[in-house]
């Protein structure tokens, strides 16, 4: 127990070091959540399916603002937005805010188990969706979590109506191990065996890592 409770405050302290880190992909750009991409996730979250599908309340702007500055300390949570890439680059005067698409989490949310992160994405955009996005979002975050954080086991608890989202976790090797008939959700495991993490390396060899600070780093 002793052991468990020193690794998870190991891991605990290393959840935030991805606020200095931007990690560029072929599709996706993830960088972390700070306070100059709150108004558009702000406008993303009026939505009533996207507060069905991540069973989340409407908050107000201050609320949301209140909520990033959260996250941005919580020890537990790691927390990267989601940018179109190709918009990114393509445009040098292209805020960060005008490319968003989504977000990407990994929580610590046993504290038995300090190996185990659930994970989850949220594609907001509606014209985003169906385009590998999440899908690369998805694999960087489990690159990043084995890598830099430690971790050896996945979970993803999805809404069992979300079905694309259950068919894309599918897809990426996670199984389904259990449903909830109260929460009406499924969660899915990956267990990181020595196959699955070559498997996952490979399919993030093309990442990049750059330092980031604070939306000020040019894209290209």
């Amino acid at each position: 127990m002793v052991a468990a409770a020193w690794l998870l405050k190991m891991r605990a302290a290393t959840m935030r070091l991805n606020q200095n880190i931007l990690l560029l992909g072929k599709k996706v750009a993830l960088v972390p959540y700070t306070s100059e991409h709150v108004p558009r996730y702000h406008e993303w979250m009026k939505s009533e399916e996207l507060q069905r599908l991540t069973a989340s309340e409407p908050l107000t702007l201050e609320q949301e603002y209140a909520m990033q500055h959260s996250w941005w300390e919580d020890a537990d949570k790691c927390t990267f937005i989601v940018l179109d890439a190709e918009k990114w680059q393509a445009q040098p005067a292209a805020t960060e805010e005008s490319c968003m698409v989504g977000d990407v989490n990994l929580f610590l949310t046993d504290r038995g188990d300090p190996s185990l992160g659930e994970i989850e994405v949220m594609i907001a955009e509606p014209s985003c969706r169906g385009k590998g996005f999440g899908t690369e979002a998805v694999l960087m975050m489990l690159s990043y979590g084995v890598t830099r954080l430690g971790l050896t086991k996945f979970e993803a608890k999805i809404g069992e109506g979300n079905e694309p989202s259950i068919q894309m976790f599918r897809k990426l090797h996670f199984e389904q191990v259990a449903v909830s008939t109260v929460f009406q959700e499924v969660t899915l495991r990956l267990m990181m065996s020595e196959p699955e993490r070559q498997w996952l390396l490979q399919q993030t060899s093309h990442v990049e890592e750059k330092p980031y600070r604070d939306g000020s780093l040019e894209p290209h």
